[in-house]
């Protein structure tokens, strides 16, 4: 899923959430991130076909939108669905979680939902790495797995990620409800920066 830690709002405020306590608590569930992260990567879908990819039960991915739908993350798709089966959609393309309280308010939601987080970038990186023999010469010399130890103060770590995210915003961003021509050659790119601090042990 698209997330956002500290930096600037997109402009479009329809475009991003800012989680608050009780959309922290809803996404505390690695199903449901996943669950956005798929609406928001491929678009509207019903809880048979997303419980089809996650190996779930239909049951349990209606269960789960349901909560997301009651914490206005995600949302029915009238236009499509009819009495038989019920279309969801995600209610935004990016979540945000700047508010510094909540970890302290809610340090369990928060763990769940960062591990929550963290896991899925984990697979699509293993899924990413599964593809590569099959990838074309070009996207397997454009694949990049790399880290910097970096030395910085608190406040150059965040304004190392405001640049990035300023640097970020140049490109173009894939939207899977877009319907304009693109480039030949263009493909869906995944991009995952990190900033994780290591505190030195005392």
């Amino acid at each position: 899923m698209s997330d956002r830690m500290g930096g600037p709002k997109r402009q479009d405020p329809e475009a991003e959430v800012a989680l608050d306590a009780k959309g922290l608590r809803a996404l505390a569930h690695p199903v449901r991130v996943q669950l956005v992260e798929l609406l928001r990567t491929y678009g509207p879908s019903t809880a048979t076909r997303l419980a089809a990819r996650l190996g779930i039960t239909s049951g349990n991915a209606s269960y789960h939108l349901r909560q997301l739908g009651a914490a206005g993350l995600v949302k029915e798709d009238t236009e499509r669905g009819n009495a038989r089966e019920r279309w969801w959609s995600s209610a935004h393309k990016l979540t945000s979680f700047d508010d510094a309280e909540l970890p302290t308010q809610e340090p369990e939601a928060t763990m769940v939902y960062l591990r929550s987080v963290a896991a899925g970038y984990t697979l699509r990186t293993q899924r990413a790495l599964d593809e590569f023999p099959a990838m074309p010469p070009e996207w397997r010399d454009a694949l990049h797995l790399g880290n910097s130890l970096l030395r910085l103060t608190p406040e150059e770590a965040k304004a190392l990620q405001e640049e990035l995210n300023s640097l970020i915003a140049r490109y173009r961003q894939d939207d899977p409800a877009d319907t304009v021509k693109l480039p030949e050659g263009t493909g869906r790119v995944l991009l995952i920066s990190q900033i994780l601090p290591e505190p030195e042990a005392r």
